[in-house]
């Protein structure tokens, strides 16, 4: 069965930012298709948390990933090597209903499960070698609604949020991953679960 097969092109906001462009899509992908999205990615992912570096010291994830992608297209980041696992037929699926929305083409996908509140993301840019200059990232939220960061990386009182609602998508291109560094942060407000897929493209 189609998942998407009685998707529309969903309305957009293009946010104003200095250096970069982010273009929100918040009725990307209905409610009732969410649900079985984020119950079949929760069975169907090879998810694992992971042990980073970070000033030397080491650390537990606090949350779940998984990275996926063509064959050979491995991502570094915070002391990791990710080599991909397979793409999935419903990856596939969803990624060529991003691509046709946003006419880009993207070769790997990193997805983020977090668990609850407690679970979170530290500020920092996708600005890894492996991305080239001026990635593109289209990044697809679903379940509990919660607030993206982002701060200036000269100015950290130059900062905004917005919530991420269920089903919705977030490009982010242009200069803003030379300029802006985002996160996730904990919550005491919200206990759902939220999946989050970025998918990106390594550059040989």
């Amino acid at each position: 069965m189609d998942l998407f097969q009685n998707s529309d092109k969903p309305d957009f906001l293009k946010i104003p930012v200095e250096h970069g462009l982010l273009i929100y899509y918040p009725g990307f992908i209905d409610k009732s298709t969410s649900v079985r999205l984020m119950i079949r990615l929760q069975q169907e992912i090879n998810w694992k948390q992971e042990t980073i570096r970070i000033f030397g010291k080491s650390y537990l994830t606090p949350r779940l990933t998984s990275w996926y992608g063509d064959e050979g297209k491995s991502y570094s980041y915070s002391g990791l090597k990710l080599p991909p696992n397979p793409w999935t037929d419903l990856l596939l699926e969803i990624k060529s209903l991003i691509e046709d929305l946003v006419k880009l083409s993207f070769n790997s996908v990193l997805l983020n499960w977090y668990r609850g509140g407690n679970d979170s993301m530290g500020w920092h840019a996708d600005d890894e070698k492996e991305l080239g200059i001026n990635p593109e990232i289209a990044s697809l939220s679903l379940g509990e609604t919660r607030t993206f960061r982002f701060r200036q990386k000269k100015n950290h009182r130059n900062s905004f949020g917005l919530p991420l609602e269920n089903g919705s998508l977030l490009l982010m291109a242009g200069e803003i991953q030379h300029y802006w560094q985002h996160s996730l942060p904990r919550t005491a407000i919200s206990s759902g679960d939220r999946l989050n897929l970025t998918f990106r493209s390594i550059v040989d």
